[in-house]
């Protein structure tokens, strides 16, 4: 099943237990994938793209 729920910066941090200003800080470095939208200026990712990049991620720990 494809999970399109739209996470921002919040999401994400919750999702990979860490606060929002280190997902800012990913982005920013450039570890994180593009955002699927920007709207208003700010980025989200679908929840699908993000467990993908957790899975992907060096040393993850399986995320949730």
């Amino acid at each position: 099943m494809t999970d399109r729920r739209l996470w921002s910066y919040k999401e994400i941090a919750a999702h990979i237990r860490v606060r929002t200003d280190t997902v800012r800080s990913y982005r920013k470095h450039g570890l994180l994938p593009a955002p699927d939208l920007v709207e208003g200026g700010r980025p989200y990712w679908f929840a699908d793209t993000i467990r993908a990049w957790v899975e992907r991620r060096p040393g993850h720990r399986g995320g949730r």
